[in-house]
């Protein structure tokens, strides 16, 4: 089957992480995969190896332009299906593909997307050409129904799925990481991995996290984006020292062996990805119950919390740092759940049924 995966970018994130490890996952299965980016560069790019990516860059603000040069490559291309990921793909590729008499077209939406009005229009106009419509968590698929309107037959839940092999925890990579980043070895460290983004609300988790700051206490944030410097000024001089923002890695199942609670500040997610790695690192998780968050964290797994409130947040957190017996309680469980439910297989044998037009 050759299957076309349409991004908007490549850069370091949840869904291109997700992406990236579709694609390979299908291309080691014997399926002929081409990744479409639509800013071009990216740093993921590179780990895609022998898989073929091809910049169909799209202009700054509405592009025309683009729907003929997304048809050109697909009528070159001939692929048996296009998935299309998040909004802008979606605008672009879904109608393009239909043009270009591709067999099958997916969409998969990964979290909330605050839609201008003409956005919300062309998406509403795009998901008439999809063949099937993904969303990753329940509270996705509601928002789904409200603003891209599927309808209930083209509508699914595939949640995300992880190699779950890649996570455990190692006390090696624990060591290793915090001698890198000159944290001591028996100190408590509190870490969340994602983009530097508005909707992560870092600068909160920062706010919470200061009076507990110390020798004893650590703050580790891996990710880079757009909002770095906003993270950069909610770090005070007092804390700063016990405050670690790793840019971005690669290693971020390495990363996650140094941490000992994992927190999740976000005002807005679908079903962060990272979550579901903390989980299977054998993390307890203290975290905001937005978006689809609260259907993946029960209560013998983690804490969850209000958006917007530092002091509850501390609270939790604290909660947690304090009593070594309810961490590690906390921990053994969630790693037991991740096992039951984020499975890559069963994700990749959902969407593959969904590619065959005879088998969804």
């Amino acid at each position: 089957m050759r299957i076309v995966e349409v991004v908007l970018s490549l850069d370091i994130g949840g869904q291109e992480r997700l992406v990236l490890r579709m694609a390979q996952a299908f291309h080691e299965r014997g399926h002929d995969v081409h990744v479409v980016t639509l800013t071009g560069g990216g740093t993921l790019r590179n780990e895609l190896g022998p898989i073929p990516v091809h910049d169909v860059i799209r202009k700054n603000g509405f592009d025309p332009t683009l729907y003929s040069r997304l048809w050109r490559l697909f009528r070159e291309l001939r692929p048996d299906v296009v998935h299309t990921h998040n909004a802008v793909p979606l605008i672009y590729a879904a109608p393009a593909a239909r043009l270009a008499r591709v067999g099958r077209t997916v969409h998969s939406k990964h979290g909330h997307i605050d839609y201008s009005k003409s956005s919300l229009q062309l998406s509403r106009g795009a998901t008439k050409f999809v063949d099937h419509f993904v969303a990753v968590s329940k509270d996705t698929a509601g928002t789904a129904e409200r603003n891209e309107r599927p309808g209930s037959k083209r509508l699914s839940v595939i949640e995300k799925g992880i190699p779950l092999a890649k996570f455990a925890p190692d006390q090696a990579a624990r060591f290793a990481i915090r001698d890198e980043l000159g944290i001591p070895r028996d100190a408590l460290v509190v870490g969340s991995v994602g983009r530097l983004v508005e909707e992560k609300d870092y600068p909160l988790l920062v706010r919470a996290m200061a009076p507990l700051l110390g020798e004893r206490v650590r703050l580790v944030i891996a990710g880079e984006g757009i909002v770095r410097a906003q993270i950069e000024a909610a770090i005070t001089p007092e804390i700063r020292p016990f405050v670690t923002l790793t840019g971005a890695r690669r290693d971020v199942s390495r990363v996650l062996c140094a941490f000992d609670v994992y927190v999740s500040s976000s005002r807005a997610e679908g079903l962060p990805l990272a979550l579901a790695e903390a989980m299977a690192t054998h993390l307890p998780i203290v975290a905001t119950a937005v978006g689809g968050v609260p259907d993946i964290v029960p209560p013998q797994i983690g804490i969850l919390v209000p958006h917007g409130d530092p002091a509850v947040l501390r609270a939790a957190i604290k909660r947690l740092l304090d009593d070594p017996g309810e961490r590690a309680s906390m921990g053994e469980a969630a790693r037991a759940y991740a096992l039951g439910r984020f499975a890559e297989e069963r994700m990749l044998a959902r969407y593959l049924k969904l590619y065959d037009r005879h088998g969804a």
